[in-house]
C-alpha cells in the first residue's frame, strides 16, 4: 500500500509540474474560461485529462519499447517540429485577423469544449514519450510494476495532476475580470510564442541526441 501511495504522489507531482509552466494547453483552459465562462473552461480542462490518461495508459505499455529503441522518441519528435510550427502560424494568423471588440456573452456547447481539449492534448506529441520515461524510472525505483491497481493508480495520477494545473489557470484567470478584454486580444500571441518556443526546444533536443 506504500508504493501506491508514492507511486500517486510522485506521478501526480510529475503531472503537475509538467503542466505549471504557460504552454498550448494551460493557456487555452485560460482563453476557454474568458472567453466562453468558468464552466467551459472547466468541462475543456477535464476533456484534456481523460486524454492525457488515456496518453498514460499507452506510455506505460510502450516504456520498455521506447527505453530500448530512442529511434521512435526521434520520430516523435520530428513530427512534433512540425505541428508545433503549424499551430505557432496558425495562432500569429489568427491574432493577426482578430478584430479589436467587447467580449460578450456567447451560447458554446460544453461537448464542444471538452472534444477540443480532448484534441488539443492529443496533439501533444511529447506525452507519451515523458510518461514512458517516467514509468521506466518509476519501474527501476520500484514504484511501479505492471499489475493493474499499479496502472491505474499511475495513469490517475497523470490525470489528476493535469486537470489540478488546468483548474488552477482556468479559475485564475477568469476572476481577472478588467484584464479580459486585453488577455483576449494577446493571447493568441502568447500562444504563437509558446509554439516557437516548444519548437526550438524540440530542434535543440534532436540536435543534441
Amino acid at each position: 500500500m506504500t508504493h501506491i501511495l508514492i507511486l500517486f504522489f510522485a506521478t501526480f507531482s510529475a503531472a503537475f509540474m509538467a503542466t505549471v509552466p504557460p504552454g498550448l494547453l494551460n493557456m487555452n483552459a485560460a482563453k476557454t474560461s474568458v472567453e466562453k465562462g468558468k464552466l467551459n473552461g472547466v468541462i475543456f480542462s477535464l476533456g484534456v485529462s481523460t486524454m492525457i490518461m488515456v496518453q498514460a495508459y499507452i506510455a506505460v505499455f510502450i516504456s520498455k519499447f521506447l527505453y530500448k529503441n530512442p529511434e521512435v522518441i526521434d520520430l516523435l519528435l520530428k513530427i512534433a517540429i512540425a505541428v508545433f510550427a503549424f499551430f505557432a502560424i496558425y495562432f500569429f494568423i489568427t491574432a493577426k485577423r482578430k478584430k479589436e471588440q467587447k467580449l460578450k456573452e456567447v451560447k458554446v456547447s460544453k461537448k464542444n469544449s471538452f472534444y477540443k481539449g480532448i484534441l488539443l492534448a492529443a496533439l501533444n506529441l511529447l506525452t507519451i514519450p515523458y510518461y514512458s520515461g517516467l514509468n521506466a524510472m518509476w519501474n527501476e525505483a520500484g514504484w511501479i510494476k505492471f499489475e493493474a491497481k499499479d496502472i491505474t493508480t499511475f495513469v490517475v495520477a497523470a490525470g489528476a495532476g493535469t486537470f489540478a494545473v488546468l483548474y488552477l489557470y482556468t479559475f485564475y484567470f477568469d476572476k481577472l475580470e478588467t484584464k479580459t478584454n486585453r488577455f483576449s486580444k494577446n493571447s493568441n500571441y502568447i500562444l504563437s510564442a509558446l509554439m516557437l518556443v516548444l519548437l526550438i526546444i524540440t530542434l535543440i533536443r534532436i540536435f543534441y541526441r
